[in-house]
């Protein structure tokens, strides 16, 4: 059995999924408070129950607190990477875990990608993609993804040239 891949992601991912967590669940507190002010503003409207309100706004906290403070803690401790001449080994998952070798004669390209979030904390996701599919490790160090792509980039080449 192989062993757990070496590399893990930067500690500031964990900021980073935080900081987008917490952007996805504030739209989802803006609609659920413009239910609640439709509700309070037609109280002859049956559309949506007080009590379906408060069920939903008691479900919204508990996953945000899940979402917002634990989640991208374990993700970030079960996220690994590893790369060498002949493949990507990619691990990942919370509570289903999937491993993923990518052979390294299949790689056709390699990208670094920032959105404002990750440019923040001086991050980059790297992605790798094949005939078949996209694959990502997600928040890098900006220099350790630079790093990264191009040992892809060079080990990609070399394979080419073997065959």
């Amino acid at each position: 059995m192989r062993t757990t891949p070496s590399n893990k992601l930067s500690k500031k991912a964990i900021r980073a999924w935080r900081v987008s967590m917490s952007i996805f669940i504030f739209i989802l507190v803006l609609a659920l408070f413009f239910l609640w002010g439709y509700s309070l503003m037609s109280p002859e409207s049956e559309f949506v129950s007080t009590w379906t309100l408060i069920a939903i706004s008691v479900f919204l906290v508990i996953i945000t607190g899940l979402i917002v403070f634990f989640v991208p803690e374990i993700r970030w401790r079960r996220w690994s990477y590893e790369v060498d001449k002949h493949e990507i080994d990619l691990q990942s998952g919370i509570f289903i875990v999937t491993r993923t070798l990518i052979p390294i004669k299949r790689v056709q390209h390699v990208d670094t990608r920032q959105g404002p979030i990750l440019r923040s904390y001086d991050l980059a996701d790297v992605t790798i993609s094949t005939a078949a599919t996209t694959h990502r490790i997600p928040a890098l160090g900006e220099e350790v993804a630079d790093q990264v792509r191009d040992q892809i980039s060079t080990f990609a080449r070399l394979a080419e040239e073997d065959v």
